[in-house]
């Protein structure tokens, strides 16, 4: 048995049964990335994923959004992790700011209604967003629904009309 200092070197042993490969993507904070990577959402709204985690139920995508006033009204059914990269943002429900470089965590239940103030031209958010969105009328009824399997099935239908194929997104699925 070698009994040399190992606090280096990398694991030896067998790879563990049934683990997924790694998932790196490289350049996600290039804003200037090629535009047919970028999934429209709405007029002004793209977003790009990075994870489309089918078997436990959540996606990890950046947000871009083009324009000022009222994103969405919806409940989310899982909690939410938001990371700020540029410009701001808030919800007209809470008094709170999600400004650039901050970092927001939205609890499963919370309906909100997401608004990009005038003087932001671009906004672009970082979300990890277990479960599904909700949208939600003023009163709380269900305008419709947006889950990692919707996700995905935008993500292939704009991938296959920009010319890279249907199964480019299939690449970020976990």
């Amino acid at each position: 048995m070698d009994k040399g200092d190992h606090s280096t070197a990398p694991y030896r042993g067998p790879k563990l049964p049934n683990v997924p490969d790694d998932l790196v993507i490289s350049g996600v904070l290039d804003m200037d990335c090629d535009e047919r990577l970028w999934v429209p959402q709405s007029k002004d709204v793209w977003f790009r994923p990075l994870c489309f985690n089918v078997s436990q139920g959540y996606f990890v995508n950046i947000l871009r959004v083009r324009k000022s006033g009222i994103l969405s009204r919806h409940r989310h059914t899982g909690p939410v992790h938001a990371t700020v990269l540029k410009g701001r943002w808030h919800y007209l429900e809470h008094d709170w700011w999600a400004e650039e470089g901050g970092y927001a965590f939205e609890p499963p239940g919370d309906i909100h209604t997401l608004e990009v103030p005038d003087g932001v031209t671009e906004m672009v958010t970082l979300f990890h967003v277990t479960g599904a969105y909700i949208y939600v009328d003023v009163d709380g009824v269900s305008l419709g629904i947006e889950d990692v399997f919707s996700k995905l099935q935008a993500a292939r239908n704009h991938y296959d009309e920009v010319g890279l194929g249907a199964s480019f997104a299939d690449q970020f699925v976990r």
